[in-house]
């Protein structure tokens, strides 16, 4: 269905909105800026930005949505003969080798990063984010296999996978804060999903094939 024009502008304002929090906390901190302040710099009310931002951390992770389902969404799209673990590491691979904003290879990164670095209730925000992508991944396994609710493994290899991916936007984003050229660390990142890839079990490497059916 076609988005209606009442919906797309809430969209705009929503992304409006968000752009300019996200300038102001890269401009001055985290803590330093109020929601008042963000109302103000977008000429909106204060309870306009709370309409479509509950807190300031939602504000900060406006896209916290697709980080919460990319792992089971990758998961679920994997290809024919493709097992979960792999459909992950392909999907990075592809990200890194492009060298994509999505992965933080990007100028700027670094800026973003000092952001969550320097915010307790941030990086607070961001572990319970990936809990819960954790908790949908795991979620998704067990629907694709059909595993019994007391099987421990969907959440053993949930967990695997999560593994895979932090590793990989930890090493980028300690690189990135170096001021280091995202190509460079591309190249650096795709060595390290190989080294990643070596030490995972054949267990975890094969793991809920997709079948012909």
């Amino acid at each position: 269905m076609a988005e209606g024009l009442r919906e797309r502008k809430k969209r705009q304002t929503r992304q409006r909105i968000s752009d300019i929090a996200t300038g102001l906390f890269l401009e001055r901190g985290f803590a330093a800026v109020t929601m008042a302040d963000v109302a103000q710099a977008a000429d909106v009310s204060v309870n306009t930005v709370y309409n479509y931002f509950p807190a300031k951390e939602d504000l900060f992770f406006d896209r916290s949505a697709d980080l919460v389902d990319r792992l089971s969404r990758w998961v679920r799209g994997r290809r024919t003969g493709e097992s979960a673990t792999r459909a992950v590491l392909r999907e990075l691979r592809e990200e890194v080798e492009a060298v994509s904003p999505r992965v933080g290879l990007m100028e700027g990164y670094s800026r973003f990063m000092r952001v969550v670095h320097e915010a307790p209730t941030l990086r607070s925000r961001l572990w319970s984010l990936q809990q819960e992508g954790k908790t949908n991944l795991e979620a998704a396994l067990r629907e694709e296999t059909g595993a019994a609710p007391d099987d421990p493994l969907p959440g053993l290899i949930a967990g695997q996978i999560c593994w895979i991916e932090q590793t990989v936007f930890v090493a980028i984003g300690h690189e990135m804060l170096k001021g280091r050229n995202p190509e460079e660390v591309s190249r650096d990142v795709l060595a390290l999903l190989d080294d990643i890839e070596d030490v995972l079990s054949e267990k975890v490497l094969n793991y809920a094939v997709r079948g012909d059916g």
